[in-house]
C-alpha cells in the first residue's frame, strides 16, 4: 500500500514538471563562470614606431626610430634650417660659425682648429643626429660615423627645388615635416613674385659679385655653376664672371674692365670693404658700375649659406640689379 502511494506521487510530480517546461518556464540557470583576473589577460598588442628613412647627400641611407631630439649642427646652413622649421629647441650643439638666429649662439660651440673637427666635443654631447654639410671634409664625416654617430649630410642645393628637398628631409628627421612643407610653400610664393616682376625687365645688366677684394688686382668672385650665379640670373642679370672655369675663382682687373659690369655687388662688406674703397681702386673708375654709382653692399650670408634665407637673397639681389622695377 505504501509503495503504491509513493509511486503515484512520483508520477504526479514528473507530470507537473513536464507541464511547466512545456509552458515556457525556464530551468534554473547555472552560475556564471568567473572572469580571469586582469593580470592574467594577454597584453594589448602595440605597433612599433614607424621608422624614418631618408637618403642623404652622400648616398647614405639614414634611419631613425623616432624624430631626433638631440641634434648637433656642423654648418650655419643646417642650423638656419633647423630654426626655420621650429627644431631649434632640439639642438644641443653647433659649429662655431652658426650665428643666426641670435639664439643659436647660446648653444655649446663645437670649436674647430685649422679645419679639423673636434670629434670628442661632438661625442660628449651624445647627439642622436648630426647634421653636416659639404663644408666638412668627407673623412671627418666618416670619422663621426665610425664612432657610432648618425650623420646626415645635407647637400648644397643647385636650385630652389634642391633647397626645398633639404627642408623636407630635415623636417622628416626632426618630426617637423608640416613646418618644413609650409616654409617651402612660402618660399615658392616669394620666388614666384620676384620672377613675375623680373619678367617685365627690358634689359639684362652685367653683374660682378665680389666675394673677397682683399687683393683688388685679383678679387675673388662667383663664376658659373653655383647658387650666386643662379641668383644673378634669376634677378634678371648676367654674371660678369660667367666665363671663368671654376665656380669660385679670382678675376683680373683687366678681365673685369673688359667685361665692364653695370652693377657691382659687394659680398665682402663684413670684412671691411666699402663702396667708397671700391670706387677708389686704381683702374676701376672706367667701369659702368662705378660711373653710374651702382656699387651695392650685400649680406653674403643670404647667398652663400644654403638655407632658407636664400629667398631673402633673391629678393635683395633683384632690387639691386633692377631697382627701377621695385620703386
Amino acid at each position: 500500500m505504501f509503495k503504491a502511494r509513493y509511486l503515484l506521487q512520483a508520477v504526479i510530480l514528473a507530470l507537473f514538471l513536464g507541464a511547466c517546461t512545456a509552458a515556457g518556464t525556464a530551468p534554473i540557470p547555472s552560475p556564471p563562470t568567473p572572469a580571469p583576473p586582469a593580470s592574467s589577460l594577454p597584453p594589448t598588442p602595440t605597433l612599433p614606431p614607424t621608422p624614418i628613412v631618408v637618403q642623404d647627400g652622400s648616398g647614405q641611407t639614414v634611419r631613425l626610430t623616432h624624430p631626433a631630439t638631440r641634434i648637433v649642427s656642423l654648418a650655419p646652413s643646417t642650423t638656419e634650417i633647423l630654426y626655420a622649421i621650429g627644431a631649434g629647441s632640439q639642438m644641443v650643439g653647433r659649429d662655431e660659425f652658426s650665428d643666426y638666429p641670435a639664439e643659436a649662439k647660446s648653444l655649446p660651440s663645437i670649436s674647430t682648429s685649422m679645419g679639423t673637427l673636434n670629434t670628442e666635443a661632438v661625442v660628449t654631447l651624445q647627439p642622436d643626429l648630426v647634421l653636416a654639410a659639404p663644408i666638412l671634409a668627407p673623412e671627418q664625416i666618416q670619422t663621426l660615423r665610425n664612432l657610432g654617430l648618425t650623420v646626415f649630410l645635407v647637400p648644397n642645393p643647385t636650385d630652389f627645388e634642391g633647397l626645398y628637398l633639404n627642408l623636407a628631409n630635415v623636417g622628416a628627421l626632426t618630426g617637423r615635416g608640416a613646418e618644413a612643407q609650409a616654409l617651402a610653400s612660402r618660399s615658392r610664393e616669394r620666388v614666384a613674385a620676384v620672377e613675375k616682376v623680373i619678367s617685365k625687365a627690358t634689359s639684362k645688366p652685367k653683374v660682378f659679385y665680389e666675394l673677397d677684394g682683399s687683393d683688388p688686382a685679383k678679387p675673388w668672385t662667383a663664376g658659373p655653376g653655383n647658387f650666386i650665379d643662379l641668383l644673378i640670373q634669376m634677378a634678371g642679370g648676367q654674371n660678369a664672371a660667367a666665363g671663368l672655369k671654376e665656380p669660385y675663382a679670382q678675376i683680373s682687373v683687366e678681365e673685369l674692365v673688359s667685361q665692364n659690369p653695370d652693377v657691382i655687388i659687394l659680398g665682402d662688406t663684413a670684412y671691411g670693404i666699402t663702396v667708397a674703397s671700391v670706387e677708389a681702386r686704381p683702374g676701376w673708375n672706367v667701369m659702368n658700375a662705378i660711373k653710374n654709382n651702382a656699387v651695392e653692399p650685400f649680406d653674403d650670408n643670404l647667398a652663400s649659406r644654403y638655407g632658407p634665407r636664400l629667398t631673402d637673397g633673391l629678393e635683395a639681389m633683384a632690387k639691386q640689379v633692377h631697382p627701377e622695377l621695385f620703386r
